[in-house]
């Protein structure tokens, strides 16, 4: 991928994912968010049943599969949107941002890479001695690269 082109595509990515990063903080209801919501509107499996065309044990079976996490996105769409909400889907770093996770993999990989350099050169007597700085210099040429 061209450098300008994965560097428009982080800066996308992290102001996109900046949204949701409030989010991340929110621990699902225990009993998933189609039921919470559903109870919370004061709607009944039949009310949201007739909506989608289904019976109520079929919703029931939405929210089960939804608190397991075995509900596709589908169904999670379509569950939502019969309850006059809608899906929204995003995949986050677990902590810091976009930017920053990619930084932390050039840096690990810059690291692995300049140690077993450095240890080979050691054993040939040629080390270089200034590990930090080439590691720093990796990272920076991984970055650019990507």
């Amino acid at each position: 991928m061209r450098d300008d082109f994965r560097d428009l595509r982080l800066s996308q990515l992290a102001r996109s994912l900046s949204a949701f990063k409030a989010a991340r903080q929110e621990a699902r209801p225990q009993r998933g968010w189609l039921r919470a919501i559903r109870e919370g509107l004061g709607l009944s499996l039949e009310d949201v049943g007739k909506k989608l065309g289904q019976s109520r044990r079929r919703i029931q079976e939405f929210e089960k599969a939804e608190s397991k996490d075995r509900i596709t996105l589908r169904s999670l769409r379509r569950v939502a949107a019969a309850l006059d909400c809608e899906l929204v889907y995003a995949i986050v770093p677990k902590s810091g941002t976009i930017t920053e996770l990619a930084e932390r993999r050039a840096r690990a990989q810059a690291t692995e890479d300049v140690l077993d350099v450095e240890h080979t050169m050691a054993l040939e007597n040629q080390a270089t001695g200034n590990v930090k700085e080439l590691i720093e210099e990796e990272t920076k040429r991984r970055l650019k690269r990507q």
